[in-house]
């Protein structure tokens, strides 16, 4: 994937370190698309190692210069993410580098919730632990060969992140506590209005069912405002009625279009679309289906298309700017993709993928176990002799301890042994219940002379 054109570097030692650059990519992207084996830490470690050497070189070259960025500025971004996803999915979640990506899906979440102006408190707190994590990550890394500028640089965009989410969070502050609910409600509407408007099929009906819903709550003003119990104006009451009035707007709009997108924006649409629902698929088989560095194609084709905006919108062959439907349409799939990277991330077990195997039928024995612990337990010892045939099995991989892959000690030991000890557990406890209430005697029923 090629990185957008940008003027490339005039000095000598940037373009050397360009050229070395480009080379450490090429390598990830193979590394990236190859999947006849697991991704090896060593691998990873020696690419990251060679890339942080070239950042160093680059510094050096631009000390006490001024610095106008240039291709190398966008080739080590690129490294960079990809070698994030790379420590992701060798199981290093929680050491610095891993932090790189998603503190750019989380600017680019918030750039467009702030664009929008459509959010609510549940989407923002979500993303202020996540940063308060990564902030913890950061200051308290593992990296065996921690490089300084690269820890200094996320904490950056972390700082970033959180004045970003600070001004989102005093508008939310401005609207007054009773109406927040409303508020909530109103977004949940627009978003649930504009997934009806990508469906591969528009149905009308639905639409009709929000619009209604929106009158309702247009009802409950008094004089076109929101007011309390002793008729007093509530703080935020001009805000919330020019959001009812979008999405009554918007309701209309749809009713026109009737799932007709331009034909001029048709190819954009359906590579979004394609991208939204990939991602969504994704997200619903995570746990067995995904490589964290597959997110870095769907990452660069958002970004792409994100950037190609003129003074914040789209413009076609002839020069002439999307209407507004085109505008919030593609704005929604693009925050929408991003919302599923961002889910994705967060996700992401501290495991190898060498691992995962092992780790997701633990999770599933898990689940099992629960369930059947939940609904009364079993009758017999014998029903649980399919759990522990197969908690034995795994336990039974492990070497001295430690689960291999050849030669290879994956990452995620640690995660993969504490799910196996609290499996054996719930089969313990599921089995000396079974125990204890087949030795307990049934008390027998009074006989008719006793009666």
């Amino acid at each position: 994937m090629e990185t957008p054109a940008i003027p490339g570097p005039k000095d000598q030692r940037e373009k050397d370190v360009l050229d070395n650059l480009i080379v450490i990519r090429d390598q990830l992207q193979v590394r990236k698309l190859d999947r006849t084996t697991y991704v090896r830490t060593q691998d990873v470690m020696a690419l990251y190692d060679q890339t942080i050497e070239q950042v160093r070189i680059l510094n050096e070259s631009r000390a006490g210069k001024p610095v106008q960025e240039n291709r190398v500025d966008r080739v080590v971004d690129s490294c960079f993410q990809l070698l994030s996803l790379f420590f992701m999915t060798i199981g290093r979640n929680n050491e610095a580098p891993a932090a790189y990506a998603l503190t750019s899906t989380i600017k680019r979440l918030l750039d467009h919730l702030a664009e929008a102006d459509l959010f609510c408190a549940q989407d923002l707190e979500s993303m202020s632990q996540t940063l308060e994590h990564l902030s913890e990550i950061v200051h308290n890394s593992a990296s065996t060969k921690p490089a300084p500028f690269l820890e200094t640089l996320i904490a950056q965009r972390i700082e970033r992140c959180r004045a970003s989410l600070e001004v989102l969070k005093k508008r939310i502050d401005e609207i007054a506590e009773p109406l927040r609910p409303t508020a909530d409600k109103l977004v949940s509407i627009l978003r649930q209005m504009a997934v009806i408007n990508t469906k591969s099929k528009f149905t009308p009906s639905e639409i009709h069912k929000r619009e209604t819903e929106l009158k309702e709550i247009a009802d409950q003003r008094k004089d076109g405002k929101f007011v309390d119990a002793d008729g007093n104006v509530l703080r935020g009451s001009e805000q919330i009625s020019g959001l009812l009035d979008r999405c009554l707007a918007y309701t209309k709009i749809l009713l026109e279009r009737n799932g007709q997108f331009p034909e001029e924006w048709k190819a954009t649409y359906d590579v979004l679309v394609g991208i939204r629902n990939e991602l969504d698929k994704l997200s619903l088989t995570q746990a067995w289906s995904l490589r964290e560095t597959d997110l870095y194609d769907y990452q660069r084709q958002l970004d792409r298309i994100d950037e190609s905006r003129v003074d914040g919108n789209w413009v076609d062959d002839e020069g002439q700017p999307a209407e507004l439907y085109v505008q919030r349409t593609f704005l929604y799939l693009i925050r929408r993709s991003y919302g599923y990277i961002y889910h994705l991330m967060v996700s992401s077990e501290p495991v190898s993928e060498a691992l995962l195997p092992i780790y997701n039928q633990l999770q599933t024995l898990k689940r099992c176990l629960i369930e059947v612990k939940n609904s009364g337990g079993v009758t017999s010892a014998r029903e649980l002799y399919p759990y522990s045939m197969k908690l034995n099995s795994i336990d039974n991989m492990r070497v001295d301890g430690k689960f291999m892959v050849g030669e290879d000690i994956p990452e995620g030991q640690g995660s993969v042994a504490e799910l196996l000890a609290e499996c054996f557990d719930l089969n313990y406890e599921l089995r000396v219940a079974v125990e204890a209430a087949t030795e307990s005697p049934t008390p027998e029923p009074p006989s008719n002379s006793e009666s």
